[in-house]
């Protein structure tokens, strides 16, 4: 397939620059095939049904930006893409010119980085104590870059999930973003079952596609973790005649890569995942999608035709523009249903 297959034109007042007022009270878009429906997020529990499973990406944002300067005076921007042990990290730096390895990097007029060797893009940073700790202490909150401002205060909790365990992401799993305590329990007070998993999303996600023929891109790897617990419950799921649901296609890439490892069957386990999903993928563990709205010519966009089929994303896209939908991020979310069942 071509990367003009998965354009389309947006208009960019739709791009939302703010959150919901309330999480919940966002917009979702039901995909059905080629049937659409619209909802608001918190009429979820009456589109499930009991005995369904949600499994859902507690991973945590981390204040992955930081800013400073060269030793040299000019300046620089580092966005941490992993922690990779206690006292060092992997970055993308942003300056005028690259630094050499070996150079000290004074960051939020706070502490001094050694700049190591460069890795593809990103390049090795070592910190004079606890890495995640300063960067936390001192970072500040990535927001996306078609977000139009910095990141403010409320944005510390609204940019965050309410399940959020687990630093790790440069990225929030936006999907996630609709749920607040009283959704959840109202959830479980239908017999929806949760289940967890982590990815920690890179800064790959914003990555752009620069090929013409798709099956040509390449995707950063992204570290995931598969917990037993979750296994069991969808196990269990299947058992009972219950639907999985992904919510967010973090999730679904965490599931379908543990398949994709073990011939379709899902085990328990972590490791590194650059899955490109794109149309024609067989998938094997999730039934529906809770997803946001993705960018023209984007990898999660390319993810989402494969799942509920491209021509009705296609149609979905058009619906959504047309009636005004939010978009990205702090944008409104679409159910989707897998197009082969």
């Amino acid at each position: 397939m071509r990367l003009a297959d998965f354009d389309y034109p947006l208009p960019p007042e739709l791009i939302a620059q703010q959150p919901t007022a309330e999480r919940a009270r966002s917009r979702l878009l039901v995909v059905q095939g080629a049937t659409l429906a619209d909802h608001r997020f918190d009429e979820l529990p009456a589109l499930l049904a009991a005995g369904d499973l949600l499994v859902m990406n507690d991973t945590r944002v981390l204040h992955a930006r930081l800013y400073g300067r060269k030793e040299s005076g000019g300046r620089v921007e580092v966005l941490i893409e992993r922690i990779v042990d206690e006292r060092s990290a992997l970055a993308q730096l942003r300056a005028s010119k690259s630094p050499r390895p070996g150079t000290r990097l004074w960051l939020e007029d706070a502490f001094a980085v050694e700049v190591g060797e460069r890795q593809g893009e990103f390049w090795s940073l070592y910190f004079p104590d606890d890495a995640l700790t300063l960067v936390e202490r001192h970072g500040r909150l990535p927001l996306p870059p078609y977000i139009d401002r910095d990141a403010v205060k409320y944005d510390e909790t609204r940019y965050q999930t309410v399940y959020a365990r687990h630093y790790g992401s440069v990225a929030a799993p936006t999907a996630g973003l609709h749920f607040d305590e009283a959704l959840l329990g109202r959830l479980r007070a239908a017999g929806i079952e949760l289940a967890f998993v982590t990815l920690h999303v890179g800064a790959g996600t914003f990555q752009p596609v620069r090929v013409d023929d798709i099956r040509a891109h390449r995707m950063h790897s992204e570290r995931w973790a598969l917990p037993q617990q979750t296994v069991d419950a969808i196990a269990a799921t299947r058992a009972r005649g219950g639907r999985v649901i992904a919510v967010g296609t973090t999730t679904l890439r965490t599931l379908e890569s543990s398949a994709l490892l073990h011939d379709g069957e899902l085990r328990a386990g972590s490791g590194e995942t650059d899955l490109f999903i794109t149309p024609g993928f067989r998938f094997r563990v999730a039934d529906l999608l809770i997803t946001n709205f993705h960018l023209p010519k984007s990898t999660l966009l390319m993810l989402t035709a494969a799942f509920a089929g491209l021509t009705f994303i296609q149609a979905a896209y058009a619906h959504a523009v047309a009636q005004r939908y939010r978009f990205f991020s702090y944008g409104d979310a679409t159910l989707l249903y897998r197009h082969d069942l």
